[in-house]
């Protein structure tokens, strides 16, 4: 059997909203709302936060989470993963990356992920079928394209395909595009392998990391799915969904 572990990366320091894995959503903070989906899904063996700050560890440790302390200083979600996976007494085969802002989380969507482990795997993530053209050529939005074989040929914050001799507002009516949905799984010995790569030329352009991973030649699996990302960014964002919680 495929074990795999989730972990939840939570960093306190945020340049837009610091402190947002303790924010209370009614009567959960985020970072127990996102725990507490996460430990729904069947096809994980274990769930962990890892933090940098003691007061998320302590936040952790009061609903009865498991958790393991980091250096503050890691640039990405993956590189904090890495160092997680190396404190494990335990071996897995994946480690399943869960953003710390998605309280909607859905168990099921964490699943689907999960059902492309096979073992020959190395990356996974997700997409979802563009629907709005606003989305289509919002930069904030990234794309991707993907092959007959099921593996990601790229990412970007640009429309890709460009439709050549069409007006970009009817795009949609010719072709099928993708939004990415940042949801990772990383095999544990490419996990490895990936947190010491440089960054690279055309993740530095995009500023998307996944990109260093194709530059170097892995293979990302892409999933279809029908979930989208609903991420806290900003106190902002907080108000926006606050009905939901009450």
């Amino acid at each position: 059997m495929t074990k795999i572990i989730g972990i939840i990366p939570a960093r306190y320091a945020s340049t837009r909203f610091p402190g947002k894995p303790l924010v209370k959503l009614g009567q959960m903070s985020m970072i127990e709302r996102v725990y507490r989906q996460a430990e729904k899904c069947k096809s994980l063996h274990q769930v962990l936060v890892a933090t940098d700050d003691e007061r998320i560890a302590q936040e952790v440790a009061r609903f009865g989470g498991a958790y393991c302390m980091t250096d503050p200083n890691h640039m990405s979600g993956t590189d904090r993963c890495r160092e997680a996976m190396e404190q494990m007494t335990e071996a897995f085969d994946y480690v399943v990356n869960i953003q710390g802002d998605e309280p909607f989380i859905a168990p099921e969507q964490i699943e689907e992920l999960c059902e492309l482990l096979d073992g020959n795997t190395e990356l996974a993530t997700q997409a979802r079928q563009i629907q709005q053209v606003d989305d289509l050529h919002n930069p904030n939005v990234v794309k991707l394209v993907k092959g007959n074989q099921g593996n990601a040929l790229y990412f970007s914050r640009q429309a890709i395909p460009y439709y050549r001799g069409l007006a970009p507002e009817e795009w949609l009516s010719k072709q099928a595009y993708y939004q990415h949905i940042g949801l990772y799984a990383y095999r544990t010995d490419i996990l490895q392998r990936i947190a010491v790569l440089p960054a690279s030329t055309l993740e530095i352009a995009e500023s998307l990391e996944q990109l260093r991973w194709l530059e170097n030649g892995f293979e990302i699996k892409v999933g279809i799915t029908h979930y989208g990302a609903t991420g806290i960014d900003t106190p902002e964002d907080i108000e926006k969904v606050k009905h939901l919680f009450e």
